[in-house]
C-alpha cells in the first residue's frame, strides 16, 4: 500500500524500469484468469486508451515515482477507509473477497 493509503483512480506514476507513466485506472485488481491479486491495474498516459488486453498491473513497491495523485474526496476517501477495514484479498470462484470472507 502506498504510505497514506492506496493511491486514487487518476493518479499517475512511473514504474520502476519504466520509460512512460502510467495512470491508475483500477484497484485490487487480477488479470483475467489469473489468481494473483494486484493494488492496481493503469493504462498508458497521457493517451488515456483503456484497453482490457493491454492493461498494466502493479503493486505499490513496483512504483518508482509519483507524479499526480488523483483526486481525494469524502467518497475516495471513505472508500480507502473501507477497503482498509477489510484487510487482505483473496480471489474464490473468480472472485476477489476478502480473506475473513473466503
Amino acid at each position: 500500500m502506498f504510505k497514506n493509503g492506496m493511491l486514487p483512480v487518476g493518479s499517475v506514476v512511473l514504474l520502476k524500469g519504466g520509460e512512460k507513466r502510467v495512470m491508475i485506472c483500477g484497484r485490487i485488481q487480477t488479470k483475467s484468469g489469473d489468481d494473483e491479486i494486484f493494488e492496481y491495474s493503469a493504462c498508458m498516459f497521457p493517451d488515456g486508451i483503456v484497453d482490457p488486453t493491454k492493461m498494466i498491473f502493479f503493486n505499490s513497491e513496483d512504483i518508482d515515482r509519483v507524479f499526480f495523485i488523483g483526486l481525494q474526496d469524502p467518497e475516495e476517501l471513505a472508500y480507502q477507509a473501507k477497503i482498509k477495514e477489510l484487510g487482505e484479498f483473496e480471489v474464490k470462484d473468480g472472485k476477489i473477497v476478502p480473506k475473513n470472507q473466503a
